[in-house]
């Protein structure tokens, strides 16, 4: 058999597994053993241990559980409600009334947890039975709180770019600096797009009252008080140079249970529940990073990624060129496989053509994550979509419908990004120096 025939023969075998509906960690597993003994026989197995102690011995991935824990804390305490609360009277005069708080919730959500998906879950549990309830336009609504989510990705910390960062062996503090201004970029524009359209069409968002005295707005600040600490206990020394990313979750740990005990209604039940879901969450995490690792290693045993790199460059691609083939390539992706998957099967292989496009590591990082940012509310397996589907009573196709318009919000600062690299490298660069 041919070295093109396996390459086909083993995505094939990837995509048919993945349709089938095999977990994702498996579905790369069982691939990347079928090439390696494809490659080599049973002795292309010998270094598989090696492989599994690398892939798991990183100091690094030891903040993905921690930030994960954090994130559960404010869960069970009831803190993510809180904010929520205190945010709607915040900006209830803004138009698009709690729609723009759905934004600014996942927004500061997502600065302390990391990930999408609980960001989605949790913003989404408390926004839509009051959504509802007021009325708000449902596709609207629905697609506002799973397009929010996926800044969980994108602004600090993101496990997306911890995971990239581990993989590529560059900064995560620095990734996480890169995220900043993109993320910003991005709820502004979400922000900027609700209310435009709650003007043109005002009967998609009733009108909220604001904050009726300043009692009233004093306490809507004290409810989002525990949030601003906690970003500022955790990132700060981070981007300080105080303390490292793991040292950082661990300080955020611990200000989190204690937030949650002072302003929340954390017990030890609630932090029991949490470690539970720390530990299925991080548990599928690590496992799919194992597998790629794996997956890495067989590509790498055949030299396929030489073998890429050498194709790529042949092509004679353009920057933007290339750029546009990545987005192709991502939102087929997006269609098929979660967030995780997609980094870890795709890094291993693009990350060595960089240099030949002269694309800094840290610019590649932001633009991947936005590219993940598209996958995930991409049908039929964008993640986001499924979460908001989940806490609701309507149709899958209302949730997919009202994403459409951040997903066009997504391409435009996916463009600036592209075009003007200042916008993602200019703070972690600046801060170093």
């Amino acid at each position: 058999m041919s070295p093109e025939v396996q390459i086909i023969a083993t995505c094939a075998l990837f995509l048919v597994l993945l349709t089938a509906g095999m977990a994702v960690p498996f579905a790369i597993a069982v691939p990347a053993v079928f090439y390696l003994l494809l490659q080599g026989g049973l002795p292309s197995l010998n270094s598989l241990g090696l492989v599994s102690w690398g892939s798991m011995n990183s100091f690094v991935l030891t903040c993905v559980p921690l930030f994960m824990l954090m994130a559960e804390i404010l869960r069970v305490s009831g803190l993510s409600s809180r904010i929520y609360g205190g945010l709607a009277k915040l900006v209830a005069k803004l138009p698009g009334g709690l729609l723009q708080t759905n934004i600014a919730g996942c927004a500061i959500f997502a600065s302390v947890s990391g990930s999408s998906i609980a960001t989605a879950a949790s913003i989404g549990g408390v926004a839509l039975p009051q959504l509802l309830r007021r009325n708000y336009d449902r596709p609207l609504a629905a697609g506002s709180l799973a397009a929010g989510g996926t800044l969980g990705i994108l602004l600090p910390p993101s496990f997306g770019m911890i995971v990239y960062g581990t993989f590529t062996e560059t900064s995560v503090p620095k990734l996480f600096m890169a995220g900043v201004v993109p993320g910003l970029i991005m709820t502004a524009a979400f922000m900027t797009y609700i209310g435009t359209h709650a003007l043109l069409f005002p009967a998609v968002a009733p009108r909220e009252a604001g904050p009726r005295s300043i009692h009233e707005f004093l306490a809507a600040l004290v409810d989002v008080l525990p949030f601003a600490l906690l970003i500022a206990g955790t990132l700060g020394g981070i981007y300080a140079g105080l303390m490292t990313t793991t040292e950082g979750a661990t300080i955020g740990c611990t200000l989190a249970i204690l937030l949650g005990a002072i302003f929340g209604n954390l017990t030890l039940r609630g932090v029991v529940d949490a470690m539970y879901s720390t530990i299925r969450f991080s548990g599928n995490i690590l496992f799919i990073i194992f597998t790629a690792y794996v997956f890495s290693y067989a590509i790498s045993f055949a030299g396929v990624g030489e073998k890429v790199t050498a194709f790529i460059v042949g092509m004679h691609l353009s920057r933007l060129e290339f750029f546009l083939t990545l987005l192709v390539l991502y939102t087929v992706l997006g269609c098929l496989i979660e967030s995780l998957g997609m980094i870890v099967i795709t890094v291993p292989l693009i990350f060595p053509v960089l240099p030949s496009y002269g694309i800094d590591p840290l610019l590649f990082g932001v633009v991947l994550v936005l590219f993940v940012e598209l996958g995930q509310i991409s049908p039929p397996i964008g993640i986001n979509l499924f979460v908001i589907q989940s806490i609701w009573d309507g149709k899958l196709s209302e949730v997919i419908l009202g994403t459409i318009p951040f997903h066009l919000t997504m391409f435009v600062v996916l463009a600036a990004v592209i075009l003007w690299p200042e916008l993602a490298l200019w703070l972690p660069y600046h801060a170093g120096r």
